[in-house]
């Protein structure tokens, strides 16, 4: 062998070498960046799984009092006939709803007053402890029914 193709045989060695190492560099930094992910994606797990229970709040549980049963209502499927009857029976007390003078005075005082009354009373009574306005309302309501009484009697 000559001298020349000695060298270029050498070249040829070189690069080859420098191709598989920048093969193995390439190689490597591929599954770096693999483990990587994977790692962040374990990561990114268990940041949500901590977060689901930082939300999960069945440990009040236990210092929340028991609900009273409620009371077991059978559900009657409707039939045609029954359905006729549950919207007759609607109807009859929609009917005596609209005629009634009080609600005609002043519907939004009057539905006001029934779901007061319909109530139970220790709601009732934490609304207004939370509100603490009842005087306020009061006058707002007086205030409402004289101009209403006062814009009826001119209506006459």
């Amino acid at each position: 062998m000559t001298g020349s193709s000695k060298k270029s045989e050498l070249k040829s060695k070189q690069k080859l070498e420098k191709k598989l190492s920048f093969y193995t560099k390439v190689k490597d930094a591929v599954t770096s960046l693999n483990a990587k992910k994977t790692i962040s994606k374990k990561q990114n797990q268990s940041h949500r799984q901590k977060k689901l229970k930082a939300y999960d709040l069945s440990a009040l549980s236990e210092f929340l009092p028991e609900p009273a049963a409620p009371e077991q209502k059978t559900e009657v499927k409707l039939n045609c006939k029954s359905r006729q009857t549950l919207v007759l029976r609607e109807a009859a007390h929609l009917k005596a709803v609209l005629n009634n003078p009080q609600f005609q005075l002043d519907p939004f005082a009057t539905i006001h007053q029934h779901l007061l009354a319909t109530q139970p009373p220790a709601a009732a009574k934490d609304d207004a402890a939370k509100h603490g306005k009842n005087s306020k309302d009061k006058k707002r309501r007086r205030k409402k029914k004289s101009a209403s009484s006062s814009s009826q009697a001119m209506d006459i």
